[in-house]
């Protein structure tokens, strides 16, 4: 009797675990995805700054993308970095600064190191989470931040 009240109090404690370790799952993940972006956002204004050139990040169907703005003759045409998006996850690009509401799905970084203001969101299974860059610095403020 005493085993079977041990098994039964073990397994209650384990069925209250679990919600707990998705929640724990699914942060994990969603941090993963701030900090892929985040990356991608610095590779591209180190290398507008070091190469003193304009780089853009490109928003495609599945992926998001650094390239150069322009490529040198001769030059292969080709993307430095590239973030793939998982099944049923997006990007948003928002761009505040921008003269048109129907703007292309880039984002510049100038030679100088200073980008474009912009507003990023990512939705997935994880959660979602929106971001606004800074022009001068290109680093984040999190406005809106939810794991599930």
């Amino acid at each position: 009797m005493e085993i079977v009240l041990a098994v039964f109090i073990l397994m209650l404690l384990l069925l209250l675990a679990v919600p707990s370790l998705n929640g724990v799952l699914a942060d994990r993940k969603l941090r993963r995805s701030l900090n892929s972006f985040d990356n991608l956002v610095h590779q591209a204004q180190e290398r507008s700054v070091t190469e003193r050139r304009s780089y853009l990040i490109v928003w495609g169907r599945d992926s998001v993308s650094v390239r150069p703005e322009a490529f040198a003759k001769g030059e292969e045409a080709k993307t430095t970095a590239e973030l793939q998006l998982d099944r049923g996850e997006f990007l948003k690009l928002s761009l505040p600064a921008a003269f048109t509401k129907k703007h292309p799905a880039e984002w510049i970084f100038w030679p100088s190191g200073i980008c474009e203001p912009a507003t990023v969101q990512f939705q997935g299974s994880s959660g979602s989470w929106t971001a606004t860059y800074s022009p001068l610095t290109g680093r984040p403020e999190l406005t809106k931040y939810a794991a599930r």
